[in-house]
């Protein structure tokens, strides 16, 4: 009778215990992401009425979609790799971001800054995101052909190294079907119109969503 009791009993405890394993995982699995977008003034909506830009229309289509997921928008207008570099550290520890999006790199090729510094940024940033147990998306840029061609061949190639070096996804030039069409732009000439944010996104997004849905 002591044995059946006993017998019984450990029954119950694995039931009870695989019961809560269950729901554990349950919730981790339901559990929201969050997004940490790294970048300039091109995501932080430099010109544009707030919620016009790109990152806003990320948050947009994930609630559309049902997706349970967090966006952070980190972009400073003006930021360089350098900036970004500094920063991150308290990002990671304050979000605990399951994905960051890194978008910089565009101020440091307009300013004429070395290469091999911006690629050493962007490279310990990517590695302390992974460190983190982020998944990283590195989205590129390109520099206007008066740098001259080596230099803007040589800019370009940066994210296509770390990607493949770091075995990271890649959006080779986030502006793909926007810079042909100048009216495209603001006064400036540099910075998008809301207009063109949508194709912004769509240039994004096929790197991005399969981090997110993982």
């Amino acid at each position: 009778m002591l044995a059946h009791l006993t017998l019984n009993a450990r029954k119950t405890t694995i039931g009870v215990l695989a019961a809560f394993a269950l729901a554990a995982s349950g919730s981790a699995y339901s559990a929201p992401k969050t997004v940490l977008v790294v970048g300039d003034s091109l995501s932080a909506e430099y010109g544009l009425a707030r919620g016009s830009g790109w990152v806003a229309l990320l948050e947009q289509k994930l609630k559309a979609e049902k997706l349970d997921t967090r966006i952070v928008n980190a972009s400073i207008s003006g930021d360089t790799t350098s900036g970004g570099r500094t920063r991150l550290p308290a990002l990671l520890a304050r979000h605990k971001p399951n994905v960051v999006v890194l978008e910089l790199g565009a101020n440091d090729g307009l300013r004429g800054l070395p290469i091999a510094s911006a690629e050493d940024n962007l490279r310990s940033m990517i590695k302390l995101s992974q460190q983190n147990k982020a998944k990283v998306l590195l989205v590129g840029i390109h520099m206007p052909p008066n740098y001259g061609r080596a230099y803007t061949e040589r800019f370009t190639g940066m994210y296509k190294e770390l990607s493949a070096q770091l075995k990271v996804p890649l959006v080779p030039y986030m502006l793909q079907g926007v810079d042909l069409v100048p009216t495209n732009f603001q006064a400036d000439r540099m910075h998008p119109l809301s207009t063109a944010h949508p194709v912004i996104l769509n240039n994004i997004w096929p790197q991005l969503a399969p981090l997110i849905k993982q």
